[in-house]
């Protein structure tokens, strides 16, 4: 079965939600203005329940079948990037320095689809509860809406949510059994030395060769500590340091980008880590301060729930159009921490040529938007069956 024709039918109204979320981005937890936009949808959408303020401004809303069930979750995030819009567009951000980078503003608008839907149809057994989740991008506010009880408090028994995939075919789904995405740690490394001329090295401790070689000596943890068969990235993202030509600045600082997907491999990059900097500190006759956090943790897909959840995605987008097999990806998702609380899926979902996730010139294609309102409302109809 295609894409729902009274979703298909809802596209330009779909688009026109989105375009309104496009023009107003907010930021992590501080979201007033999208959290009243969705509260309004959903009052006239007439669900049953709206519960607002968690997590400071994300929404549970509940939507009751025609029996008694399961309660399924279902999670679309709010928030925007601090990134300056470069599309042009007639409806680009009216906010400067922000923008729905990430397609934010098209996932809130494909749970609002299927919201309106099911208020309508209700043909299940059982209970929705949408998750319209804040700070996706920072703060990690999924971790905090898990924290703040949102899975016991509603009974919550499986959870899912799909991501937008620009220059994937629009309408295919992709995911994996197992791990899907990263856990994402960060590593801020200030290093010391003792600055002055640089005519005159020999009067000073230069900080700057200690950093070179702390960066060059960090990739040897993927290159010589970790088992080739495992999965990681250690990037350095950042050095700052120095203000003159002719000056040997008395300090600097790196940091670091750390993607894996076991507890193992995470424990024995963040020792390595450690070692190395202090060693190469050591060396260089200069002194090393880190601050190293743990962020997002892995996603990792329920297996079963992963197949069933492709299997609604074929019945909307067709056999050829789904990929459950594709592999991992080392970028990070603190939806990892809602399938920590509950077993469930997350999917990728194509929307065609343009612009890359987190690019001044990306947007979201409103085409796509029925293909993800259609897979919220199948997916609670084939799990939640009535009848």
């Amino acid at each position: 079965m295609p894409v729902i024709n009274s979703l298909a039918a809802l596209a330009p109204e779909m688009a026109q939600w989105r375009r309104w979320l496009h023009r107003h981005p907010e930021l992590e937890f501080d979201l007033p203005v999208t959290s009243a936009f969705v509260a309004e949808k959903l009052r006239g959408f007439g669900v049953d329940e709206i519960h607002e303020g968690i997590a400071t401004s994300g929404i549970v809303a509940l939507i009751r079948g025609r029996g008694e069930g399961p309660v399924i979750g279902l999670r679309a995030d709010m928030d925007a990037l601090p990134i300056t819009e470069l599309t042009g567009k007639d409806y680009a951000s009216e906010n400067e320095g922000k923008m729905h980078a990430c397609g934010h503003d098209g996932h809130t608008t494909m749970l609002l689809g299927a919201a309106k839907y099911l208020a309508e149809t209700r043909n299940f057994a059982g209970t929705v509860a949408l998750l319209f989740q804040p700070a996706e991008e920072s703060g990690g506010g999924g971790e905090v809406m898990v924290r703040e009880g949102v899975m016991e408090r509603f009974g919550i028994t499986e959870v899912y949510g799909i991501h937008n995939a620009p220059n994937v075919p629009l309408g295919h789904f992709y995911t994996t059994q197992g791990p899907l995405m990263a856990a994402v740690d960060t590593a801020w490394v200030t290093v010391t030395g003792k600055g002055g001329h640089a005519a005159q090295p020999q009067d000073c401790t230069d900080p700057v060769p200690a950093i070179a070689a702390m960066v060059t000596a960090l990739q040897t943890i993927v290159s010589r500590n970790l088992y080739p068969m495992d999965e990681l990235v250690v990037s350095v993202t950042q050095i700052h340091t120095g203000s003159a030509d002719n000056i040997i600045p008395e300090d600097g600082w790196f940091c670091a980008t750390i993607r894996s997907f076991t507890p193992a491999v995470r424990d024995l990059v963040a020792a390595r880590f450690r070692e190395i900097v202090q060693g190469v500190a050591a060396a260089f006759g200069v002194s090393a301060e880190i601050r190293y956090e743990r962020g997002y943790p892995p996603t990792i897909n329920d297996a079963e729930k992963a197949r069933f959840a492709a299997g609604v995605a074929r019945e909307v987008a067709g056999e050829d159009a789904v990929r459950d097999n594709f592999g991992r990806e080392m970028g990070a998702e603190d939806f990892a921490y809602m399938l920590e609380a509950r077993p469930g899926a997350y999917l990728f979902m194509g929307i065609g040529p343009g612009e890359g996730l987190h690019h001044p010139g990306y947007d979201f294609n409103d085409a796509a938007a029925p293909y993800g309102a259609s897979f919220f409302a199948r997916l609670v109809e084939r799990a939640l069956p009535f009848g």
